[in-house]
C-alpha cells in the first residue's frame, strides 16, 4: 500500500513564497533587462562601482532567470511532483523529490545573492533584511515535516 501524504498548509505556503519570488524577479529582473541603466528602478550605475558589472543587464539576467524562472519551474513541480531525471541527478537528499532539494537551494541562493548585493552596495537597506529573510523562510518552510513528508520520494 502507498501512502499518499496531502499538501499541508505549510505546503501551501511554501509555493506562495516562491511564485511571490518568482513575480518580483520577474519585474525587477524585467526591468533592468529593458533598462540596464538601472533608471527604471532609480538605481544609479555608482553602486555598480565595486562589481564587475558596467550596468545591470547581468544582474537582471541572473534575477531574471535565478529567482523568477527558478522558483517558478520549482513551485510547480512542488505541486505536481512529477519526476525530471537531468535535475534528480543535482538533489543532494536522493530520498525527497528534485524539486524539494530546489526550494532548499533557492533558499540559500537568495540568502547569497542578497549577501552579495550588501558587500558591492556596501550598505543595507530595507529589501535586503525582507530578501534575507524570505530566503530564510524558504529553507525554514522547506524543512517543515509536513513539506518533508509531502516531498518523499515513496
Amino acid at each position: 500500500m502507498k501512502l499518499v501524504h496531502r499538501k499541508s498548509f505549510a505546503c501551501y505556503l511554501l509555493l506562495s513564497l516562491h511564485i511571490f519570488l518568482a513575480i518580483g524577479a520577474f519585474i525587477g529582473g524585467g526591468a533592468l533587462l529593458i533598462f540596464p541603466d538601472g533608471s527604471i528602478l532609480s538605481l544609479p550605475l555608482e553602486i555598480l562601482q565595486n562589481s564587475p558589472f558596467q550596468n545591470y543587464f547581468l544582474p537582471g539576467l541572473i534575477l531574471f532567470s535565478a529567482f523568477g524562472i527558478f522558483p517558478l519551474i520549482t513551485a510547480i513541480f512542488l505541486s505536481s511532483k512529477k519526476p525530471i531525471k537531468a535535475f534528480e541527478k543535482l538533489s543532494i537528499y536522493k530520498s525527497m523529490h528534485w524539486s524539494w532539494n530546489f526550494s532548499f537551494y533557492i533558499g540559500i541562493m537568495l540568502i547569497i545573492w542578497i549577501m552579495v548585493q550588501i558587500l558591492i552596495m556596501q550598505a543595507v537597506v530595507f529589501i535586503h533584511i525582507f530578501y534575507i529573510l524570505l530566503g530564510f523562510f524558504i529553507i525554514v518552510i522547506t524543512f517543515l515535516s509536513s513539506v518533508r513528508a509531502f516531498c518523499l520520494i515513496n
